[in-house]
């Protein structure tokens, strides 16, 4: 059986991972190992969204997240996963993935209360790009094309 305490653990978990990550903004349970339907925002996409000079956010966890609506509007958008790595460490993997501009979800939160989300722009293509990982999909099954590039270092 799953308890409250075992979920909190693994989102502890999955936070953990992300931190450790210079290029993650989000990571889906099974990503970590675990067949959950959950995953974690990292706060800086908020305090991004916010604009420059916001404080910081926290972390975001959305478990069993269900979409109700995406907008007909789709764009292609620049992607990559901390699942699909380069052979070469210096390098990250890239693609081009058409996403619906806009999504609107539902899923609880770490406290399980249940809250509806919309989101329009990189928001939207993390949340589609992490529930498509939990459905088994990696976003090179969907894209148009993908290739490798250096990883940029802020210095």
């Amino acid at each position: 059986k799953i308890t409250r305490r075992i979920i909190r653990s693994i989102i502890w978990d999955m936070k953990e991972a992300l931190a450790t990550e210079t290029l993650g903004v989000a990571i889906a349970a099974p990503q970590i190992g675990e067949s959950l339907r959950m995953f974690v925002v990292c706060g800086k996409v908020f305090q991004l969204k916010n604009g420059e000079g916001a404080p910081s956010e926290p972390d975001r966890t959305y478990i069993n997240p269900e979409i109700l609506k995406t907008s007909r509007k789709k764009r292609r958008m620049h992607e990559g996963c901390l699942s699909v790595r380069s052979d070469d460490p210096e390098r990250m993997v890239w693609g081009t993935v058409e996403r619906a501009e806009k999504i609107k979800i539902r899923a609880y939160d770490e406290n399980g209360k249940q809250t509806e989300h919309s989101a329009s722009g990189f928001l939207s293509q993390i949340f589609q790009h992490e529930i498509d990982h939990l459905e088994g999909i990696l976003y090179t099954s969907k894209a148009i094309s993908v290739h490798e590039e250096p990883i940029k270092r802020n210095e």
